[in-house]
């Protein structure tokens, strides 16, 4: 072969590195720019399960990145990198992709542990009856959590000697406890279902409007497969709700579980409404807990709110939004644009280092403008009727208010169980 003709099959080649070298090259900027920005923002945690990639194993086939419909790893140098690790939500695709088994699925990290209530396969703890399922087991896919529920119904209606009124109360009405309750009524078990919000969804419910949330199909009891890959917030409680219609399931809104206690053979539960003997129990209560309040006088006023739902149910209000992180920056801000509100954002930290940096600086611009107020190193110390007093910097503040929507977070339920003799670790970076 001669030199021309050489250089003749040459140059497609030759172009087709480039291109490919130049791609890559934009991607791995591009993972960069964002593993800097989670960084910058304190977001370094994930919130579950999530990825642990072995970089002496990883040979940057981005099988991994391409199973991730979250976005939360890219290539950095050739190997696979977790780059968004808070929007990472644990359903462990990544590591099925990997050719390589570079990926191992871990919960907490080296610097944040995370706390796992002890499980065994069939989902009961090491306290014989008592059962969890979902998000507080370290799950927070819609589809795993709903398995786990009805896998947990099944081991529950194995169990013998069922002398109480109850086979199994189930607390929570979220994915799994819902797909639970469908298990209980198709194996016929006496049962009660006891949700402490007064709507079903459980951690869903608490998503911004419109949210996009990621499932998979599954099959449910007396239901079939439900089929949703990437659907709202809403949509998503539509199809539940249907469920409830078509199946007639029941639960107990606006029930809170306060305690459980050891009877022969099985469980007092204890509510905000009654008491219920039973032979098990599942718990479906997220991880999310309790809502974690101000502590303040007139916190107990129906203005106060712990979540957002709609932002246009506060047109022509002044409102006060409490919290620092990405849901109370969003809250903020998308009240903040309805006609006629008047919005005032606490936070107790002198920066919003938790929020991610487009919502920082969305609300940069919009204090800018004059949008909403932004009051930083400021505490509330009462909340009345038609105002809320703030303190900053030793300064007690009055500002005129309609509403308050506190976004401090929740208080995990660790200690819960750990009063009722279930076995909790805490994981750093481990299986």
């Amino acid at each position: 072969m001669n030199i021309d003709a050489f250089a003749i099959y040459l140059a497609p080649l030759a172009l087709i590195v480039f291109f490919y070298l130049r791609g890559r090259y934009k991607k791995e900027t591009s993972a960069v720019e964002v593993l800097n920005e989670s960084i910058e923002a304190g977001l370094t945690e994930p919130p579950s399960l999530h990825p642990e990639i072995n970089p002496n194993i990883c040979m940057g086939a981005g099988s991994c990145i391409t199973a991730c419909p979250e976005h939360a790893i890219g290539m950095i140098k050739g190997k696979a990198v977790l780059i968004n690790p808070t929007h990472c939500i644990g359903h462990g695709a990544c590591a099925t992709a990997c050719p390589h088994d570079a990926i191992t699925l871990v919960f907490g990290t080296s610097k944040r542990g995370m706390d796992i209530p002890q499980v065994k396969p069939n989902f009961e703890t090491n306290v014989p009856g008592i059962f969890i399922a979902g998000e507080l087991g370290g799950m927070g896919l819609i589809r795993k959590t709903a398995s786990q529920g009805m896998q947990a119904i099944e081991s529950i209606a194995k169990l013998k000697d069922g002398k109480h009124p109850y086979d199994v109360v189930i607390i929570g009405a979220g994915p799994a406890g819902l797909a639970a309750t469908l298990g209980a009524m198709e194996k016929k078990l006496r049962h009660v279902t006891v949700e402490q919000e007064d709507a079903l969804g459980g951690c869903v419910y608490h998503y911004p409007r419109n949210k996009i949330v990621m499932t998979a199909p599954i099959k449910l009891p007396l239901v079939g497969e439900m089929r949703f890959k990437e659907v709202s917030k809403e949509r998503l409680l539509e199809f539940w709700d249907g469920v409830i219609k078509k199946t007639n399931l029941k639960v107990n809104y606006s029930e809170r579980m306060e305690n459980i206690t050891k009877i022969d053979n099985g469980f007092l539960v204890k509510t905000s409404r009654g008491e219920y003997k039973t032979r098990a129990v599942l718990l479906a209560i997220g991880r999310r807990g309790s809502p974690r309040k101000l502590g303040v006088p007139g916190e107990d006023l129906p203005k106060v709110v712990y979540r957002l739902i709609d932002p246009e149910q506060y047109r022509n209000m002044h409102v006060l939004v409490v919290g620092g992180g990405d849901s109370a920056l969003e809250a903020a801000m998308d009240i903040a644009e309805q006609p006629g509100t008047t919005v005032t954002l606490s936070y107790r930290s002198d920066a919003f280092g938790r929020g991610k940096p487009k919502n920082r600086e969305r609300l940069k611009q919009m204090t800018e403008r004059n949008r909403l107020t932004v009051r930083l190193k400021s505490n509330v110390k009462l909340v009345e009727k038609d105002k809320v007093v703030l303190e900053q910097e030793g300064q007690k503040i009055e500002i005129p208010n309609d509403g308050v929507i506190v976004c401090a977070g929740g208080i995990l339920p660790t200690g819960f169980l750990k009063e009722i003799g279930v076995l909790v670790e805490t994981k750093f970076g481990t299986a």
